[in-house]
């Protein structure tokens, strides 16, 4: 009898492993269950806990090693693991390795609890198997804590909005008080500045993976997503991630996992009074590149936003971002040798928009939402709309489920483009501008000797500043026109071109008009403000069309 329920409890054992990829260790080693777990899904994992966490599993695999992100402003030490069979000692032992880099990041936004969780459950879950799945052709760097300082200001008080944990979570901003899904252009924070130098210019991942969570619009799907939807992405890969490869992973996530997903956006509600409330579609946040997974597309890689839903519940958000991040695994480890072709194409293709100029390759400055040619279905409830006098209409969820299939506003399309300039012409001797441009990775280089050259300036005939700080800046909007002058640029000039891998990158920074660049962070401000006159000064970069300048110049080094 004894023998007969062993190898029945050992059968149910099993099939339970099989069929909810939990593994044996979770149970049986108190010290590898995340806080989520632990808690019985009330809790979240203090810094600290994060930290234990990652020291314990080293000393059950061997197949990560723990680099530095970052130090945090107040001085957490931010880990970056990097998993691998074997494990690289270096991005150099990759240039003849076919292994595809993919980048998962959490708790950018401390109050967004679930991908923390699931992302260490998972690489756990990965790393105690016998024969651990994916690492023959992925390598996966995670940043688990992202925000450690946001993660430690855990409070009930927090986000009181989602449903759980019962026992808190931290807040949305880092130590800076600042929201680090917003500065990726400016790049202020250690926790950006470290995700450029030791991630992207490090170990250059072809795909980053931002894990958060939404408290907009009621619907039933605990996991919603997003690619980069910056309308200066190269195409092939917008097109890539929002036809073929998240539509064939919503798929998956349904099929193999029983999750619902859909893209990431809100209901689009009307405002007009006669038909106020009623929804007129669905659409994301804006395309700007101070949301990271823009920027990524930006620098011709590909990006997921991962948005878990704020109104599941706390144990329903965790396991869905755990299946979600898996099935993106499953489809990177079949599609990796195709994900490589597409960004080293796209690297081409951005370079040879440089030397062409042509202007069908013009870099968009200004665009606006258009539905796609499918609408999508969200399952969702019935609204009330409760007018407010002097106010806009407050709409509240009943309990009626109602499905709805409407125009889905994702596509953003130009209606301001320029001919995209052979490169930008800087004499300025700037320090913070020019370690700014290095920070991206930028090929910058500096004439050796001086030139008179035919080029575009920006005259700026109106320039303001916002009335309400954001992220420390009150950003700019400046109006001008374009005239085509020769100019004396002196022997230290910087010359930005775009014929390289970041130049669209390079057109979003530099161009005067850019929403989203350094102008309008104020990184110009000294010399474009009226200090010494009545009028604004000309933005000091100028526009080099002609191909046939010579330029007597060097590489400036990182």
């Amino acid at each position: 009898m004894k023998k007969t329920g062993f190898s029945f409890f050992m059968l149910f054992a099993l099939i339970f492993f099989l069929f909810s990829g939990k593994m044996p260790a979770e149970e049986t080693n108190p010290e590898l269950l995340t806080a989520a777990e632990s808690s019985n899904f009330t809790a979240t994992m203090t810094h600290a806990e994060v930290l234990t966490f990652i020291r314990t599993l080293q000393k059950k695999s061997s197949l990560f090693r723990v680099e530095t992100l970052c130090f945090s402003p107040e001085g957490r030490y931010v880990p970056l693991l990097v998993v691998g069979n074997p494990i690289p000692n270096s991005p150099l032992e990759l240039r003849n390795d076919k292994r595809a880099v993919i980048y998962i990041q959490a708790n950018i936004h401390a109050g967004e609890v679930e991908g923390k969780e699931a992302s260490l459950m998972l690489l756990r879950d990965i790393l105690l198997q016998e024969n651990p799945p994916y690492l023959d052709r992925l390598i996966i760097l995670l940043a688990p804590d992202f925000n450690a300082d946001g993660n430690d200001k855990i409070s009930p008080q927090n986000r009181r909005n989602q449903v759980g944990p019962e026992k808190g979570v931290g807040v949305r901003y880092n130590g800076q008080n600042l929201d680090l899904n917003r500065d990726a252009v400016k790049m202020e924070s250690p926790e950006l500045q470290g995700l450029l130098k030791n991630v992207l210019l490090r170990w250059d991942p072809a795909l980053l993976v931002d894990c958060h969570t939404t408290n907009g619009s009621y619907h039933e799907e605990p996991v919603t997503y997003l690619w980069g939807i910056n309308p200066n992405t190269d195409k092939s890969i917008t097109l890539y991630m929002r036809d073929q490869m998240l539509p064939a992973i919503q798929n998956h996530l349904k099929e193999k996992y029983d999750v619902l997903s859909i893209p990431y956006g809100n209901f689009m509600l009307s405002r007009e009074p006669e038909t106020a409330g009623q929804v007129e579609g669905w659409r994301p946040a804006g395309p700007e590149a101070r949301y990271i997974t823009n920027y990524i597309g930006l620098r011709n890689r590909l990006s997921i936003l991962n948005e878990n839903y704020a109104y599941a519940d706390y144990k329903t958000r965790v396991y869905g971002c755990y299946y979600f991040l898996k099935s993106i695994f499953d489809y990177c480890h079949s599609h990796a040798e195709e994900i490589a072709r597409l960004v080293q194409e796209a690297d081409r293709n951005t370079k040879g928009k440089g030397l062409s100029s042509a202007e069908e390759d013009g870099f968009i400055l200004e665009s606006e939402p258009k539905p796609l040619k499918t609408p999508i279905t969200i399952l969702g409830y019935e609204m009330e709309v409760i007018q407010r006098e002097g106010s806009w209409p407050r709409i509240r969820r009943t309990d009626t489920k109602k499905t709805y299939t409407l125009p889905h506003y994702a596509d953003f399309v130009p209606t301001h483009s320029i001919v995209r300039p052979r490169g930008y012409l800087i004499p300025l001797h700037d320090n913070i501008i020019t370690q700014k441009l290095l920070q991206h990775g930028l090929t910058i280089e500096k004439l050796v000797e001086s030139a008179d050259i035919e080029v575009e300036a920006f005259q700026l005939t109106e320039i303001k500043g916002e009335e309400r700080i954001f992220q420390g800046h009150r950003t700019n909007s400046v109006k001008g026109k374009y005239k085509t002058q020769v100019e004396h640029f002196p022997a230290g000039t910087l010359f930005v071109s775009t014929a390289q891998p970041l130049g669209n990158l390079v057109c979003h920074l530099l161009e005067a008009e850019s929403d989203d660049g350094l102008l309008a962070w104020n990184f110009f401000d000294n010399y474009i403000v009226a200090q010494w006159g009545r009028q604004p000064q000309d933005y000091p970069v100028y526009r080099l069309h002609n191909k046939q300048v010579k330029l007597v110049k060097e590489t400036i080094s990182h």
